[in-house]
């Protein structure tokens, strides 16, 4: 049987990513994605010849500024399928999540009610929830997973009742790249009266992601992973949750009229950005909203796909790696290499010109029910191909020679 090809040519890609010169095999994707040309010059531009504050001048280039800013809005929320009055711009997406249960949870959850997390959840969609908890007395509840590394929503659907809520689900795992049956998920929360929050940060830059047909009812991601900025994220949200949602920050551009006596707030999605936004950063990922989609998310997903499968079947073919995940995994391959820590092994992968991840990846529960302390973490981007997966392997029998 042949093998899938990667669907990109990724010599003329790699070329506009400064960060990838010198033969460098970067292979960390999922912890930050590397930035193209396009994208560092529009940040260039917004920061220097363009630059002006946006929303208060009444100057042209600060109003051209804050077209460009709103503009970068409009785009950042199509890319997702949203309207851009849906789309609060965060810090990142833990920001969004905390938003998220600082304002509408601590509104509407109290003791008796119930959240539901699941076991390969990154601590930013854990420990928000625990403060939240420790607040309000609410539960928190744990999914398992399938034996390959799936959320079971089987057992999801055994485990939700009306007082649930809230779930909070990550969309694609960072540690295991599953990806999530959203449409599923969100019917059985939808089912006993529960709203869902989707962490996107992993799934955003891999999979073509409509929040409208998912049916969610708040989405989560950050722009650092998406070729963009890091800094700034997104918050997707039904605009009639985020209507209802009070303002967790106060300052300026927040607030629609201020006296010693009461203050009004502005309407979402500006309720929610308190003070001088961050300019340039959203202008940037704007910019790497543009990149992505000329590319084509499917043609990127379909990339990664036969990356991802070729470097599991070489590390299957050995008999002293183990493997986390399942087959088709989503731009991401977690691995141990018997008798060596994954520390180790990124040490000694770094003196070979690769680079990968080697940790918890934020993800302590679930390397607890794996049963290891850490994993090695190859992810891939768009630029990734095979000279990346043969570095990979030269690397790791350089490192099995070493530890014999």
């Amino acid at each position: 049987m042949s093998q899938a090809q990667p669907a990109l040519d990724t010599n003329g890609i790699r070329s506009g990513f400064p960060g990838l010169t010198g033969g460098w095999h970067y292979l960390d994707s999922a912890a930050t994605a590397q930035k193209p040309q396009v994208v560092i010059d529009a940040a260039t531009r917004a920061m220097g010849a363009d630059y002006a504050t946006v929303h208060r001048g009444v100057y042209a280039r600060s109003a051209e500024m804050t077209l460009a800013f709103e503009a970068a809005r409009r785009k950042v929320a199509a890319f997702i399928g949203g309207a851009e009055d849906e789309l609060v711009f965060t810090r990142g997406a833990t920001e969004a999540i905390n938003l998220v249960a600082q304002t509408w949870g601590a509104a509407n959850l109290k003791a008796g009610d119930r959240i539901l997390l699941s076991l390969l959840e990154h601590h930013s969609n854990i420990v928000p929830w625990q403060l939240l908890a420790e607040r309000t007395g609410v539960a928190i509840d744990v999914c398992p997973l399938t034996g390959d590394g799936r959320i079971d929503l089987d057992a999801a659907e055994a485990m939700l009742t009306r007082e649930h809520k809230l779930v909070a689900f990550a969309h694609v795992s960072n540690v295991l790249g599953s990806v999530l049956d959203g449409p599923r998920a969100v019917a059985l929360a939808h089912g006993v009266g529960a709203v869902i929050l989707l962490d996107g940060c992993q799934a955003v830059p891999r999979l073509p992601v409509d929040v409208a047909a998912l049916g969610c009812d708040f989405y989560a991601f950050s722009a650092h992973k998406l070729y963009g900025p890091t800094g700034i994220g997104a918050l997707w949200a039904r605009r009639e949750l985020l209507a209802a949602m009070p303002p967790w920050q106060g300052g300026g551009a927040m607030i629609d009229r201020v006296t010693f006596e009461r203050t009004t707030y502005a309407p979402a999605p500006q309720r929610f950005e308190a003070g001088t936004p961050a300019i340039v950063e959203a202008i940037a990922l704007g910019a790497a909203v543009d990149y992505v989609s000329a590319i084509g998310l499917p043609a990127i997903h379909a990339h990664e796909a036969a990356l991802v499968g070729q470097l599991r079947r070489e590390l299957a073919a050995r008999n002293d790696v183990t493997l986390f995940g399942p087959e088709d995994s989503a731009g991401i391959v977690s691995f141990a290499l018997d008798g060596v820590h994954p520390h180790d092994l990124g040490t000694i992968l770094d003196e070979e010109g690769v680079a990968i991840r080697a940790g918890h990846h934020c993800a302590q529960p679930l390397m607890d029910h794996l049963g290891v302390p850490a994993t090695a973490r190859a992810s891939f981007g768009l630029y990734s191909d095979e000279s990346d997966i043969a570095a990979l392997l030269r690397g790791i029998e350089r490192t099995r020679r070493i530890f014999g």
